[in-house]
This record gives structure tokens, sequence and C-alpha cells, in this order.
């Protein structure tokens, strides 16, 4: 299979697909103030192309953070799109879609990979898609997308999630995740008095959890904001750490970007050396595929912020394109397989 990548700084979509030829999936991130004309744009010029769309920045060798930018599959795959609707209610009286569209690639863990762009409510979209998907053992990566906005060949949709299942006909594919933190010190909290529907951390041991951040830190309220680059607090969930990233200050209670119930366990993190575990997940992917058709990454929002900060963005572009073909989009929130996950990058590569 091959990977395409075509941008447009002013939002030009036919510059933007100028050499896309016979694809058998077109994904289209776009900005909110064209979203909707590119989406109809896209359907005319390739009418029977299945394709899934979302508002967000893109990035192969440059970062397209307004405009335009088109990622295609051809040569070698076989892909069903499809959404689920009324995500923020009842994502589950559509995973009918999701079982046939799977029964009719007929995908395996070594050959498909499912790619989503999600409007919202990401976790139980993610365990309701991981019902179906684990028992092929399917793998998945993707996003929380601008705008509440998704389409789906042509059509959008508001609450919804849209997938693409792709079966790679020439090789194996296989899903990655990177986190660029480890636990700072022995900090061990238990939240409570928490929102869950507005994802506030109200104490922690029993004391107000901005409080908690600011005297670990040693910083005052403004800094809160941007000091969650370096230290986000951590869920451990078995063998593996949720990073939650801070969101907003609300009085004394923080609220963040991923729900904390009452009696959870939190940790604190910090920032590792970015770059050289950039660099060890650049190794391990080639070490797994000697030979790479293409690379596809979702990185977020959070990262990006923290690398433009550091004057690394550029650099870690210019570092993933050692994999060969590599594209990918920014994200708000990102997805593997079932967990929703905050300030990681996660990838798929195909041989």
């Amino acid at each position: 299979m091959r990977q395409f990548f075509g941008m447009s700084h002013s939002g030009n979509l036919k510059e933007a697909v100028k050499g896309l030829n016979n694809p058998q999936l077109i994904m289209l991130l776009s900005n909110n103030e064209q979203f909707e004309l590119h989406v109809k744009e896209l359907a005319k010029l390739y009418p029977n192309v299945p394709s899934i769309c979302c508002i967000g920045m893109s990035y192969s060798k440059t970062i397209v953070e307004k405009g335009v930018g088109v990622i295609a599959f051809y040569d070698g795959v076989s892909v069903k799109v499809n959404v689920l609707e009324q995500v923020s209610v009842m994502p589950v009286k559509y995973i009918d879609r999701l079982e046939q569209d799977v029964k009719k690639v007929n995908g395996a863990q070594e050959d498909t990979i499912c790619l989503d762009f999600c409007s919202g409510n990401d976790a139980c979209v993610l365990t309701t898609m991981h019902t179906v998907l684990k028992r092929r053992n399917i793998s998945l990566i993707g996003g929380t997308c601008d705008a509440k906005k998704v389409s789906v060949n042509g059509i959008i949709y508001e609450d919804a999630a849209a997938y693409a299942l792709i079966k790679n006909n020439n090789g194996r594919v296989k899903a990655y995740k990177e986190n660029i933190y480890s636990q700072k010190g022995n900090y061990r909290f238990i939240a409570s008095n928490t929102d869950k529907s507005k994802y506030i951390i109200g104490s922690l041991n029993g004391t107000p959890a901005k409080q908690v951040y600011q005297d670990i830190l040693k910083i005052t309220e403004d800094k809160i904001l941007t000091q969650t680059f370096k230290n986000p607090f951590g869920k451990i969930n078995g063998d593996d750490t949720c990073i939650i990233s801070i969101k907003d200050v609300e009085g004394n209670a923080l609220s963040c970007f991923r729900q904390v119930n009452d009696s959870d366990i939190l940790i604190m993190l910090e920032l590792g050396n970015y770059k050289e575990i950039v660099k060890n997940t650049i190794n391990k992917i080639k070490s797994d595929f000697p030979k790479i058709s293409a690379v596809f990454s979702v990185n977020c929002l959070f990262r990006y912020l923290l690398f433009n900060d550091n004057n690394y963005m550029q650099e870690y572009l210019n570092e993933m394109s050692a994999l060969g073909n590599h594209v990918g989009f920014v994200g708000y929130g990102e997805h593997y397989n079932n967990k929703f996950v905050n300030q990681s990058m996660t990838c798929v590569a195909f041989e």
C-alpha cells in the first residue's frame, strides 16, 4: 500500500489533491471556516471514494495549522468507512454498523487497523467500539477533532464518530503509543469532590486540588495552565499510565481533559527526555518493520504546543520522516485501542 499527503495553507482543496489518482481512502483535515465547503468539494472530486473528514491540523514534513490537508491510502488496501451517531448519549445504538464492516473487510489483528475521528464522549465511544474490535484483536488509533463535527462520504454529522477500517492487503500493521512522561517523586493522591460531567477534581488527599498542585511545583495560579505541559497528573491503569492534563482553574478546583472519579488514585508526572523517547519510538518501529510503506500518527495539541515552545516541532517532523512516509493530525485527545489518552502520540505503521 501507499500513502499520499497534500496540503494548501490557503485552503485550496484542488491544490491539496494535486497528483492524487485512484485513492482507496481519503482523510481530509480542514479548518472551521471552510470545512463544509471542503467536504462538498471533495465529494464532487472523488464521488466514489470512501472518506472521513474532520476539523484539525495536519502534518507531514511541515504542519498545516489552517488551510487544508489531505491524507489518502491507495494501491493495496481494503476499506470500509462509517459513522456512530449520538455519541454523547448512545453510541452503542449504531454498533451494528461496525460489526458489519468488520465482517466485510474480513480484518485480523496482523493486517487491519481502525482509524477514527470523534466529536466527543471519547471514552464511551472507544469502549463501545472495542466490544467489536477485540473479537478479532483489531487495534484502533484516532483522536478528538475540533468543533464537534465529522464527515463520512460527503455527509456532515455532529455528535458523532467517523471511522475507517483499513486492511493492508500486502503486509502487516501495528499500532503504537508514545508517552514522554514518568512519575515525579512518590506523590500519590486520592481524588474527591469530583464532578464527572465537568471533569473536575475538587480535592486531593482532602486538600483543594489547586493548592496541592501549586504547593508541589511552587508556582503561582497563573502558571498552572502552562505547567501542565511539563507536569500533568497520571492515573495508573494496569501496566499503563493514563495522562490527565489540566484544562482550567475552577475556583480552588481543577478541570481536566479526562474524567476523574471520587477515590481515583492519581500520581504526579514530569516531562522526560522527549528527544530520546522519540528516537526510541522510531527505532522500535524500524525494528518491527524493516520495510515500511507508511506511518499515520495522532499527536496531542499539548505536545504540539510543548514542542513549539521548545523549538522542536520541525525537528520532530524531520525525525519522524526517517520512517519514510509519515503523516498525521493534531488531536484534542488521542485514542489507543480502548483507551482515551492525553498528551500522547499514537500511530500505526504499515508494512
